[in-house]
């Protein structure tokens, strides 16, 4: 399996069957995805991270932006929006050019700035007949503690549906 951090890529042990590596990843057809292959990819989400996403998205919520709000309140300090945690399985769908048509996340525990988080995701279901792929996600901080999980389905493209001479 390989894992993506800080820029570099590194092979790791994996059960089930043989992953699916990210380099090969890219535009992945229906027929390619195997139930139980994993893939991982890790992150270590910084300030700038979070900045710009509340930047792009608008979740103002203290809870991101604003420390002394959060030291009277539920967390220690400022934490990593949700959905920027849950991108790390869209990650993975986009590498493999999955056109995603449902997700679903649970946010376990809070992700703080400088945590490094890695997801896993293990092809659930590859249905050839309805022509969709559903993956589960399970997201580890650098402690191993579960901070999310979540569920894609998506349409991959098929062998059948490329344009011929091109990939």
């Amino acid at each position: 399996m390989i894992q993506v951090g800080a820029g570099a890529l590194r092979v790791s042990e994996v059960e089930g069957p043989a992953p699916f590596y990210l380099p090969m990843a890219f535009k992945r057809a229906l027929e390619d995805f195997v139930v139980g292959e994993s893939a991982v990819f890790s992150r270590t989400f910084t300030e700038v991270d979070v900045a710009q996403f509340v930047g792009i998205t608008w979740d103002v919520n203290p809870y991101h932006t604003d420390d002394e709000f959060c030291k009277a309140h539920r967390v220690e300090r400022r934490i990593v929006p949700g959905l920027l945690v849950g991108s790390l399985l869209t990650h993975i769908g986009g590498l493999a050019a999955v056109l995603a048509s449902d997700l679903t996340f649970e946010f376990l525990a809070p992700v703080y700035i400088g945590d490094t988080v890695t997801a896993t995701c293990r092809v659930q279901v590859a249905d050839p007949t309805r022509g969709w792929v559903r993956f589960e996600m399970t997201c580890t901080n650098q402690d191993k503690r579960i901070v999310a999980r979540g569920v894609a389905q998506g349409y991959p493209a098929r062998y059948r549906d490329r344009v011929k001479g091109r990939t």
